[in-house]
């Protein structure tokens, strides 16, 4: 594998030289200390948000959101919990937010999940923020297994959205680490490719000292990956 030096040269140059690509990463940098004392509704906000930005426009989503809040109680993980069939039921005729029932009971499912975390970590942006950086992939695993629709890549725009380092396997990031020499699959998506994944960046991250957010980012703006 090639060393990561190489790789942040060939985004500056594609990005207009090394000032232009260091203001570009300085508007995304991780906060795990925002990250802890984030409450849990906010954390459920989030999940929620990103489950519906998949298969969505964004932009729908984010203009509806006022509606999404007053519709689920402002994503309180305790009252959700204790809510009745009918309030859920009641949600799928619900004007003011997308009405899909599937990702609506996902909501439910997931105030669940932060609940435990809570318990279990003393809340679950506490949780998110511990999690070793280095097993990215045990923790979207975790996700997958414990969270509801929170797999793929709705779970790795999760983290990243609230503020946890974490890098984000989008074709542009996979097509650098193939070109790097990482032996990806051709899917990228494998139990595998995520160990090779997952390594790459260790291994970078030790190289660099750079967090696993700007490795992903300066991966992603050093290649043009076909689409």
């Amino acid at each position: 594998m090639i060393r990561f030096e190489a790789i942040r040269q060939r985004a500056e140059e594609r990005k207009g030289g090394a000032a232009a690509l260091q203001a570009m990463l300085e508007k995304h940098r991780p906060d795990h200390d925002r990250l802890r004392a984030t409450s849990d509704d906010r954390i459920l906000a989030d999940m929620t948000r990103r489950i519906f930005y998949s298969g969505f426009v964004q932009k729908v989503i984010d203009a509806k959101w006022p509606g999404f809040e007053e519709a689920f109680s402002g994503f309180d993980p305790a009252a959700l919990n204790i809510a009745p069939d009918d309030y859920w039921h009641e949600l799928t005729s619900d004007e003011r937010i997308i009405r899909n029932c599937a990702k609506i009971m996902s909501v439910r499912a997931n105030a669940a999940f932060v609940r435990e975390l809570a318990r279990e970590h003393g809340s679950a942006g506490a949780f998110f923020a511990g999690w070793p950086r280095e097993d990215q992939i045990g923790l979207l695993e975790l996700l997958t297994k414990r969270g509801s629709r929170l797999g793929g890549m709705t779970g790795q725009y999760f983290l990243r959205g609230i503020g946890r380092d974490s890098f984000v396997a989008t074709l542009d990031v996979l097509a650098c680490l193939r070109s790097a020499g990482v032996p990806l699959s051709s899917s990228g998506t494998t139990k595998k490719d995520q160990q090779l994944i997952q390594q790459a960046f260790n291994e970078w991250a030790d190289e660099t000292g750079l967090s696993y957010i700007h490795l992903s980012r300066i991966s992603a703006y050093s290649i043009d990956a076909p689409h």
